[in-house]
């Protein structure tokens, strides 16, 4: 059994699952959560195939069963959490006055709802690895929609702002517990997420799935007297 252990949800493809791979290559025994079992199943395997120890949950991570499964499973296939990688997101684009209820509620209980109840769940755990190395840490996937509020994408914005304030609360309230707390604030990301908008932006000018996994993989190194709150990720020729 791996000596350390990883949650990393929304790892059925994209920055989640460039993660995973990531965290798996480290040494890491994985539990991977999405909504879609057919999709996740698929990016299970791949992981398996890779050599990584791997245990799989499959349901709607803004409900607060769900998570309280994935946590279980996980406790009880690797006994010890050292990395939680809040990942799960959706963005939804509706303008003001036409806003469909059903998709602000979505946004908001996958983007905001499920990493309060991950931390929730996780905390005692985390706290146990921090004890033990000073290493334990969560990431956030924010956006730099969390950072300059983007028309169109309005709640979007409003969830990744919420991330990221979050973040940093969390950052304050558990980093005495050896608890690293960090939000990651990509822009467009090559993934299915950002297929509407590639008619405009190339992919290949987008940033990597694999950005964001080196950039997580240099959390795990840094020094347990050293925090990063935050990474913003923006494109070449893009204000910052």
């Amino acid at each position: 059994m791996a000596n350390r252990a990883a949650i990393v949800t929304g790892a059925s493809s994209g920055i989640g699952l460039a993660i995973a791979n990531m965290l798996g290559q480290e040494g890491h025994g994985l539990t991977i959560a999405a909504r879609r079992p057919d999709k996740l199943e698929g990016a299970a395997q791949e992981l398996r195939d890779a050599g990584y120890e791997i245990e799989v949950v499959a349901g709607n991570l803004g409900d607060e069963d769900t998570v309280k499964r994935v946590v279980s499973a996980h406790r009880e296939r690797f006994g010890r959490l050292d990395v939680l990688v809040n990942n799960a997101g959706v963005g939804i684009g509706e303008t003001v006055g036409e806003m469909t209820i059903k998709k602000v509620d979505l946004q908001l209980d996958l983007n905001v709802r499920s990493i309060i109840l991950f931390y929730n769940e996780c905390v005692e755990m985390l706290k146990t690895a921090g004890a033990e190395h000073r290493r334990a840490l969560v990431v956030n996937t924010a956006s730099i929609a969390g950072k300059h509020g983007q028309a169109w994408m309005s709640v979007y914005s409003a969830t990744k702002f919420a991330v990221v304030g979050f973040t940093q609360a969390m950052h304050r309230e558990l980093s005495v517990h050896g608890i690293k707390s960090t939000a990651l604030c990509p822009g467009f990301v090559d993934t299915p997420m950002t297929d509407f908008i590639k008619q405009s932006v190339d992919a290949q000018d987008m940033i990597h799935p694999q950005d964001i996994a080196e950039a997580t993989r240099l959390l795990l190194k840094i020094s347990p007297a050293c925090i990063i709150p935050e990474i913003q990720f923006v494109r070449v020729g893009e204000e910052v």
